[in-house]
């Protein structure tokens, strides 16, 4: 099959054969086609070199190696795992003139001397919002710089993040000299896509669960204002804010500061980390995971694993609490989002039979509910979560890649799936996707709803408890987002005037 590329995409192209370019792109808008129209440039230009294409997974790298064997097979290609012998790699190196691979295993290759990247004319770094701080990417792109003869570069992403400084950091690492970015309202884009329908759905807590949030609210904030009366938090008391504070008194700790102060924040501050956790469940999750969080909490303590959580469970409002929570769990109440979803759910199949459907929800508990009730409904679903973290917990990647395959060919209706789903795999084009609770992160939020819209119409329900973090989180991606691409167009506008006044000093 004959690929034809867009206009966008020849704009995007074009920028990138004369400069190191960070391209921003939504999810599905072919970013792995500008890739290869750029590899096949530079394997021609330079008839000697090599192109090297990272990305962050395994299953990834295999799906760009797929698609450049299927539409670039004049040139030898192979891929780079930590699973192929080190002495094997490096004979494969010498004979490919594309190599596939995460940038583990290059960043290792380099270290130990077996490669060297100066006869590469292209290195593609793929989801390169990640090229931060040590993670192997920088590494790979510095050493690359330094010394391939004929360097180009090219960063691909959904979305870099909304933080100036980071964007920035993003480009530094790169050797960026170029942006180009698209939206779904760029001019050039729109003709290519279809109609993306958006709908909030507000839900209400019941009034015994608002009950028992108010009774572990006496508890949490009593913690907030001991740790600020103590000194120790400063600005909100945010989730961010709590773990960085915890770590700042666990290296404080660990330096020999036995201050009484400093080890009640210690114990003030796991308790408020757990608290607001437990808040989190019951506001945006479900009666049976806050209910399960409970439980671990009093067998953590029972074990006396931690003094910090002792004291809470010993807290009369956390009993209260619990008591209200058992009574709603053994009535089988459930989080007012469930109920909501499974009429969406309903609504959407009925509709069309052959729908096919992506649930995002944070937390794999969570993930198991939503799969066990749509089963229940009939409704063909599988979970879609990440490597085993435990024995009994997680999927293979050969399991993974298994349930794709059954998604791609209808054999499955939903995907009720953690944030692996989010980033980079190769999921077929969907009807719904469904956010079972918002998210802060406006990467996330661009790469979750990219899934739909692209080829056919499609529809993107957020789901959100009204008074609770869902709603401020819908806010904070939202406001994120548009942050993002004016800082984005911004840096761009500079690197465009920089290379006009470098224009006219090389023409004096």
């Amino acid at each position: 099959m004959e690929l034809k590329a867009r206009e966008y995409q020849l704009s995007i192209f074009e920028t990138a054969k004369k400069h190191n370019t960070l391209v921003v792109l939504p999810t599905g808008l072919g970013k792995t086609l500008i890739a290869l129209m750029l590899a096949k440039e530079r394997l021609e230009k330079f008839p000697e070199s090599k192109v090297v294409f990272l990305a962050p997974t395994r299953p990834l790298t295999e799906q760009h190696y797929n698609y450049f064997k299927k539409h670039l097979q004049d040139y030898e290609q192979h891929i780079f795992t930590g699973k192929i012998n080190p002495k094997k790699r490096q004979e494969l190196w010498q004979k490919s003139r594309i190599i596939f691979s995460t940038p583990q295993c290059i960043e290792n290759d380099l270290k130990n001397e077996l490669i060297d990247l100066e006869e590469v004319s292209l290195l593609i770094e793929d989801e390169c919002h990640r090229c931060l701080k040590n993670y192997s990417y920088v590494y790979v792109a510095q050493e690359y710089l330094k010394q391939a003869k004929n360097s180009r570069l090219l960063g691909l992403t959904a979305s870099p993040g909304s933080d100036a400084a980071v964007i920035k950091e993003i480009c530094k690492n790169l050797g960026i000299n170029a942006v180009e970015i698209r939206t779904r309202e760029s001019k050039d884009v729109k003709p290519y896509l279809q109609k993306l329908e958006r709908e909030i759905i507000k839900v209400e807590l019941t009034n015994e669960m608002k009950e028992i949030l108010a009774l572990l609210k006496i508890i949490y904030d009593k913690k907030i204002e001991e740790l600020q009366n103590r000194k120790l938090l400063f600005g909100k008391a945010t989730k961010k804010n709590l773990l960085e504070l915890q770590q700042k008194l666990v290296r404080m700790l660990s330096t020999g500061n036995r201050h009484f102060n400093i080890m009640r924040g210690m114990s003030v501050c796991a308790q408020a980390i757990k608290l607001q956790h437990a808040l989190e469940m019951l506001e945006t999750q479900g009666v049976e995971q806050c209910y399960s969080y409970f439980n671990d909490l009093f067998e953590q303590a029972k074990q006396s694993k931690s003094k910090a959580v002792k004291q809470l469970v010993n807290a009369k409002e956390f009993g209260e609490a619990y008591i209200g929570l058992t009574k709603l769990f053994q009535k089988n109440i459930e989080h007012p989002k469930l109920a909501k979803l499974k009429e969406i759910m309903l609504e959407e199949i009925k509709n069309k039979p052959e729908l096919r459907a992506i649930i995002f929800s944070q937390y794999r508990e969570t993930v198991n509910k939503i799969n066990e009730i749509l089963t229940a409904m009939n409704i063909k679903a599988k979970t879609f979560i990440g490597q085993a973290k435990r024995k009994t917990d997680g999927l293979t990647q050969i399991e993974q890649q298994a349930i794709l395959r059954e998604f791609s060919q209808g054999r499955i209706n939903a995907l009720v799936s953690t944030s692996i789903g989010e980033e980079g795999l190769d999921l077929p084009e969907v009807d719904l996707v469904v956010f079972y609770e918002p998210i802060p992160s406006a990467i996330r939020k661009i790469q979750r709803q990219g899934r739909t819209a692209r080829l056919k119409p499609g529809k993107l329900i957020i789901l959100v408890t009204k008074g609770t973090r869902d709603e401020s989180n819908y806010w904070a991606s939202h406001h994120k987002e548009k942050k993002m691409y004016k800082v984005l167009e911004k840096i761009q506008n500079d690197f465009k005037k920089n290379d006009i006044a470098q224009k006219k000093l090389d023409s004096f």
